[in-house]
């Protein structure tokens, strides 16, 4: 019969093994185990499970983001006030769209839910839109993130008609 002994933490286990019993009532001998690079532990995880990561929110939030534009009929994200305003920073030179503008996301250490306000196009079936928004929403997240995506909901805001002005109006000061 084999046994463990509990070692303390950060010191190296000599583990003892045992043959099997040789003729009728001999003890088993005991052979030591192959020495050990000073410093190594046996520990039963594989590496890269020792160990915590964290994701944080805003690391949801963008790669929802990215993933909620590329569906076809998503016009742009955000509410009114937050587009008119990103519209506004995205014509400053050298100014970068905001890809988390109209996600929110909650994250906890294995799940993640995430809020998504859009506007669509004129003439696409918003809840097709929705559909596809929340299903390539789901599938980034939890591709990239490893995180499981409990829910995904999606709020159409506005839709974009033809010809609708996308940037705020010119403004009389430079």
């Amino acid at each position: 019969m084999n046994t463990l002994q509990e070692t303390p933490p950060g010191t190296v286990r000599t583990s003892l093994r045992e043959r099997p019993a040789g003729p009728a009532g001999a003890a088993p001998a005991r052979t030591a185990a192959p020495a050990r690079t000073p410093g190594h532990t046996e520990v039963a995880e594989p590496a890269g499970t020792r160990g915590r990561t964290t994701i944080a929110d805003v690391v949801v939030v963008k790669i929802a983001g990215l993933a909620a534009r590329e569906v076809p009929g998503v016009h742009a994200m955000g509410g009114g006030l937050s587009r008119t305003l990103g519209a506004v920073r995205d014509r400053v030179p050298g100014g970068r769209p905001n890809v988390a503008r109209g996600v929110k996301a909650e994250v906890g250490e294995r799940q993640a839910a995430i809020d998504v306000e859009l506007v669509v196009e004129y003439g696409v079936s918003v809840p097709d839109v929705a559909r596809e928004v929340r299903e390539n929403v789901i599938v980034a997240v939890e591709r990239t993130t490893g995180l499981q995506v409990v829910e995904v909901n999606v709020a159409v805001g506005d839709v974009h008609l033809p010809g609708d002005e996308d940037a705020p109006a010119e403004t009389r000061v430079e």
